[in-house]
């Protein structure tokens, strides 16, 4: 069979037995060596679909149960996957793919105004609750900062806050920008603790109505507002722009109009900081399946592809940090708290969700810990004198914010 062929390449370590829709038994890799998996294919049409369009049929095949795990668990059987998949060389079919990727990239990442608030609305306009069970107390729905990887989640969002507040060198008074604001963590987190003033932006209205409330709920309306509202509608100036993992829904081909925003947006000795999802391997474009299903229009960039628009505008890269296994360690404590609350989630919706949410969550941290993927955080700045010529100020910053016990 094809995909008979396209797995007796790729596995080179673990065992992987796969059941075939006729029951006939096939296995690859090394017998008794771990990750062992077995699974099981129920549907004939996926002999074919799983050797032409793995990338998309593999994730909607565990979803809809026409593939099943009969021994060891998801984890596992994705932990296979991704470890050989990393020592694998390009099969002709990702050569011609990586060939296509100029032209893809533009038709899949099209996001001018109006389609983008469409494109973010089926992941992030999901029921509040589903959040509020997966993430921490705070709802922080990006990376998390661990400067131990024993730290409880909960601390390890918090340690972003802080790293990020150090790199912004924030003074009371100060106007805050925040793009894409989720559900305000951010923001209102920089008004406790900093006394600016901020205001978030976010094509998501159940984002904008949850976040609002926290805000009334924290008494914090003289300090933060926040808009549904595309960041381009703005016409007012700050002296800070902080943006946490909205990078990722804008598209390369509108990098270019993004900062350029940016720096109209920002005040001649402004600071801006955006925190964002890479790709380490050069551009390309976002899995088929992801794209489908969790983050249409979605892409996570090549540094080379931001920078080179960031050049265009005349934006200076202050400081760029590269922040590898976090994102690792944050899917996994998610993943762990989507299934302590798995019962309720799928009383919400129902059991194909969830094994939604769950392929989604481990086949990203599989992306973070062993292929291609990571986070990085670039620093702007409109003037060449706007900041400290040393690093130093940014661990300063999170000490003294440490010994002040700031509150979440």
């Amino acid at each position: 069979m094809l995909w008979s062929v396209l797995l007796n390449y790729l596995v080179k370590s673990g065992e992987l037995v796969v059941i075939d829709a006729k029951g006939i038994i096939h296995s690859y890799g090394m017998v008794g060596q771990t990750p062992k998996s077995v699974i099981k294919l129920h549907d004939v049409k996926l002999h074919k679909r799983l050797f032409f369009y793995p990338e998309l049929y593999l994730g909607e095949a565990y979803m809809d149960g026409t593939l099943t795990i009969e021994e060891g668990s998801l984890e596992d059987f994705m932990t296979l996957l991704a470890t050989n998949f990393s020592v694998s060389k390009p099969t002709v079919f990702e050569k011609i793919a990586e060939k296509l990727s100029p032209i893809t990239q533009r038709i899949l990442q099209h996001n001018p105004l109006g389609r983008a608030q469409k494109n973010v609305a089926p992941h992030y306009d999901i029921s509040d609750a589903v959040y509020e069970m997966m993430l921490d107390k705070d709802m922080h729905y990006s990376c998390a900062y661990f400067t131990d990887e024993n730290n409880s989640l909960d601390h390890a969002q918090q340690d972003k806050l802080k790293h990020i507040a150090a790199k912004l060198q924030l003074k009371p008074g100060m106007k805050v920008l925040d793009i894409g604001s989720g559900w305000g963590g951010m923001a209102m987190h920089l008004a406790r603790n900093y006394g600016v003033e901020v205001t978030g932006v976010t094509l998501s209205g159940e984002q904008a109505r949850k976040a609002t409330q926290r805000v009334k709920d924290a008494g914090l309306e003289s300090k933060v507002r926040f808009l549904q509202q595309d960041y381009r509608l703005l016409d007012t100036t700050f002296d800070r722009i902080v943006s946490v993992g909205m990078m990722e829904h804008v598209g390369v081909a509108f990098y270019p109009e993004l900062f350029t925003k940016v720096k109209a947006l920002l005040k001649p000795q402004g600071v801006a900081l955006f925190h964002c999802i890479g790709r380490l391997d050069g551009p390309g474009n976002t899995n088929p399946w992801l794209r489908k299903y969790i983050f249409p229009g979605g892409y996570a960039p090549a540094l080379s592809e931001v920078t080179k628009s960031i050049e265009k505008t005349d934006l200076l890269m202050a400081d760029i940090e590269i922040l590898r296994l976090h994102y690792a360690y944050t899917l996994r404590e998610w993943l762990k708290r989507f299934r302590a609350n798995r019962a309720a989630i799928a009383k919400l919706y129902d059991e194909k969700f969830c094994r939604m949410f769950e392929f989604y969550l481990i086949s990203c941290e599989m992306d973070f810990r062993y292929l291609s993927t990571m986070v990085f955080q670039v620093q702007l700045t409109n003037d060449v004198n706007a900041l400290p010529i040393c690093r130093d100020y940014m661990v300063d910053g999170e000490r003294k914010q440490e010994a002040l016990k700031l509150a979440a």
